[in-house]
């Protein structure tokens, strides 16, 4: 199989895939019987926590030979043409060593911020008020970021009037990264209204915390 004769591109992949991993993924590698070979290259894969919690996803690795689970951070496995996988566990000071280039080519996290509204406003709480200043300053600090900015209210108003409040607060926000030096044009401003509430609730009723604006930076 061609992918299998570039193995340090196959192992870049897996990485930036691997971070990311929360729900089940499978890895895997397909060869041609027809095809002899006198050398069974390898690919290795590694499952890291994610830096932010250490959150551990899942990842089963397969070939023709037969599959593993890797379940637990820095578990790894060598995948050849004709083995069966096995699980292992490696060293964080081998995954730098053999990884350390592939995760440091990977693209920034995303950064996320909330900011918390006033009933039936788009005024900022006092608390939110406090930190907005410094969550301007952690956009702008990026090189060149890609904003996206998302209004939500709580259930409390009809659906319609809700979209237009969740609006409202969305393009608040946004005023506020263009007056601290954003471009417009890479700050995109939409509402969900109350269709993605952060505490769940029945319909009609007061939640602080659903009262949002949500700021995901790229």
């Amino acid at each position: 199989m061609t992918a299998l004769r570039r193995p340090a591109l196959l192992v870049t992949l897996a990485v930036a895939a691997l971070f990311s991993a929360c729900a089940p993924k499978t890895v895997r590698t397909d060869t041609d019987p027809q095809v002899q070979t006198d050398t069974d290259p390898q690919v290795q894969v590694v499952l890291l926590p994610d830096p932010d919690t250490d959150a551990v996803g899942k990842v089963v690795v397969s070939n023709q030979a037969g599959r593993t689970e890797l379940s637990n951070a820095y578990s790894s496995t060598r995948v050849s043409m004709h083995a069966k996988p096995r699980a292992r566990k490696m060293k964080a000071s081998d995954v730098d060593r053999v990884f350390g280039e592939a995760i440091a080519t990977l693209p920034p996290r995303p950064l996320h911020f909330t900011l918390f509204f006033r009933f039936d406003s788009e005024e900022l709480t006092e608390e939110s008020r406090k930190i907005v200043q410094d969550v301007l300053r952690s956009v702008k600090a990026q090189p060149a970021p890609e904003v996206i900015v998302i209004g939500h209210t709580d259930t409390t108003g009809s659906d319609s009037s809700n979209f237009e409040l969740g609006r409202r607060r969305a393009n608040a926000v946004r005023a506020l990264l263009i007056k601290a030096g954003l471009s417009a044009a890479a700050i995109d401003a939409r509402s969900h209204g109350e269709m993605e509430l952060l505490v769940q609730t029945a319909n009609g009723v007061f939640e602080p915390k659903n009262r949002r604006v949500e700021i995901t930076v790229r």
